[in-house]
């Protein structure tokens, strides 16, 4: 298994696939990537030379925000947003949909399993 950036690779898959399991780099991002390197998409990982990989994960170092670092910068963005109290902080905050989605119904990814309240007995006459 072949190590970029502090990620095993997969070695046994195409280069285009075994390239994203590497966090911040998707389909266009790897494919232009492989482009600009004139590497082949349809190789294996495990058939790179040590040249190659070092080319490959300098270019990725240099030119893209990846694994840790944008891990540390999303969660630096959300703490900012509830620090200021911003709308999007207080619903980040509270587990809530961010982006303006109904939680009547749903939302049961962000909330969680349902928590049933029992229904109050009616008093006797």
């Amino acid at each position: 298994m072949p190590r970029l950036l502090g990620v095993d690779v997969p070695s046994n898959k195409q280069l285009w696939v075994a390239l994203q399991s590497i966090y911040g780099l998707g389909r266009p991002t790897v494919i232009k990537i492989l482009d600009e390197l004139k590497i082949d998409r349809a190789r294996h990982a495990g058939t790179l030379t040590v040249d190659e990989l070092t080319r490959l994960s300098n270019h990725i170092e240099n030119n893209f925000t990846v694994e840790g670092n944008l891990r540390r910068q999303r969660a630096q963005n959300i703490n900012r947003l509830r620090d200021i109290k911003c709308n999007r902080g207080v619903r980040h905050k509270m587990g809530l949909p961010v982006r303006g989605q109904r939680t009547r119904t749903n939302a049961r990814t962000r909330k969680g399993p349902r928590k049933t309240v029992a229904n109050k007995k009616a008093a006797p006459k």
